[in-house]
């Protein structure tokens, strides 16, 4: 059995994605995984960089290791993420032209970027039932973790936030929708854990962002964590919930970074191991709700940011750990990152050595703890000139 947060102090780990070598320039282009890995092109590509970033992340000393996300396809900010399961689901034909699409809430107009990028986001209309297709989970998952002896970790988005990018046309309401699609989730999530995955990471559910909306009601935040839970029942496997403030284009959606307290109790009643929260971005301010709000649930930190390219140095790193043990023991925190690093924002030298730093930061805080430290190979001379000299 792959170890997982429940044997490791303050583990380490990044959200998921990853940006994608320059050589990887193959898509799946609404194929399945299975039958594309049947195009010798793609097929070595696609291997080749999950095995380079692997490799990346084993090299910064990181404890729980991510495929990067690499099943998604360069697409405009991020798009993939959304639509790597709408392209292979039942029920779905054509999409709804519009200029007002997930950003339209926002009143942005041309000139913004994300104006831009929420243009590649045409919602797809649901025509009739979903139903399950090809999203492959554990065979993507399988791919991963046989390079590696440690836990590899697989991300995917959660229905409802899913639900976000259609358009119904064929239920009576949006609830409807999203429990259909929970029921689709929940049948792949259990799939992917009785392959033997580890930790399942389930991707931002929607309570935070809503309570930016003026019309958001307790009942509404109540039914999304009910819809959030339906996903999960019967997936045994570690189960983390991953919540941020958007990273679309590696870009904020909100110019002041939000707080969580007014979602904070429905997200620690997610059935869930670890929740995890972007805390880099806003200088860990709503670590001290945790003092307020009690759980038994693990807390990821995110102590770098996706949305620049400073690499931030240990000691910040270790400051950031130490804030958030006034209000979490060790033996309940983790250290990720505040989102994914994204496929076309960052270079991955910047990815890479902000998870160096990551580590290095985390390793300052476990030998004032006199816990055990992870090896960074990035940070052995004797190693790094050794490499070049073989090159």
């Amino acid at each position: 059995m792959l170890n997982t947060t429940r044997d490791i102090k303050l583990a380490t780990a990044i959200t998921g994605s990853y940006p994608r070598p320059l050589w990887f320039d193959r898509s799946l282009e609404r194929r399945s995984f299975k039958a594309a890995m049947g195009d010798s092109l793609f097929r070595e590509q696609y291997q080749d960089a999950v095995a380079a970033i692997i490799n990346a992340q084993e090299a910064a000393g990181l404890d729980i290791l991510s495929d990067g996300d690499s099943r998604f396809d360069l697409a405009v900010g991020g798009k993939s993420w959304f639509f790597y399961p709408i392209e292979r689901l039942g029920g779905i034909r054509g999409h709804r032209s519009t200029s007002q699409g997930w950003m339209g809430r926002l009143g942005l107009k041309p000139g913004h970027i994300l104006y831009e990028v929420q243009e590649a986001y045409q919602p797809a209309i649901v025509k009739e039932k979903l139903t399950r297709g090809p999203l492959e989970y554990a065979a993507l998952w399988q791919v991963a973790q046989r390079l590696s002896d440690r836990p590899v970790k697989f991300g995917a988005i959660c229905a409802p936030a899913l639900a976000s990018m259609l358009w119904n046309e064929h239920y009576a309401d949006d609830k409807a929708l999203i429990l259909d699609l929970c029921d689709i989730m929940n049948a792949e999530f259990r799939e992917l854990a009785a392959a033997g995955c580890p930790v399942i990471q389930v991707e931002e559910p929607r309570q935070h962002g809503m309570t930016r909306q003026g019309d958001c009601g307790e009942a509404d935040l109540e039914f999304q964590t009910e819809a959030f839970n339906r996903q999960l029942k019967g997936v045994d496997a570690e189960i983390w919930v991953h919540t941020c403030w958007g990273n679309p284009n590696q870009q904020r959606v909100y110019p002041e970074v939000p707080s969580y307290e007014r979602a904070l109790p429905y997200l620690l009643e997610l059935d869930a191991d670890v929740v995890t929260f972007e805390c880099a971005s806003s200088g860990g301010r709503d670590l001290p709700l945790f003092a307020k709000y009690k759980t038994e649930k693990k807390i990821g930190i995110g102590v770098v940011s996706h949305t620049n390219t400073l690499v931030e140095q240990p000691e910040h790193v270790a400051a950031l750990i130490r804030r958030a043990l006034e209000f979490i023991p060790p033996e309940r925190l983790l250290v990720t990152t505040d989102c994914g690093f994204g496929r076309e924002g960052l270079s991955r030298r910047i990815a890479y050595y902000k998870c160096v730093s990551l580590v290095q930061g985390t390793n300052i805080v476990r030998r004032e703890l006199g816990l055990p430290q992870a090896r960074v190979r990035a940070a052995d001379p004797k190693l790094y000139f050794a490499s070049l000299e073989e090159g």
